[in-house]
């Protein structure tokens, strides 16, 4: 008799819970400044790098070329 193991695909791709993965390479003073942050905050290292990315994106705008 034909035994059968049977696994399902995943539904969720890697990524398609709305976040990426991104490595980013910063000064140490502006590491120390986010670790503060979040300390004073309550909140995590990527918390604050994603909130602060976020008010940063909506105020944002490109200058016109010279």
């Amino acid at each position: 008799m034909k035994q059968e193991i049977r696994i399902s695909k995943k539904s969720m791709l890697k990524g398609e819970d709305g976040h990426k993965v991104v490595s980013v390479r910063m000064r140490e003073e502006t590491m120390a400044r986010l670790d503060d942050l979040s300390v004073q905050t309550n909140r995590s290292r990527n918390e604050v790098i994603n909130l602060l990315l976020e008010s940063a994106l909506d105020l944002v705008t490109i200058a016109p070329e010279e």
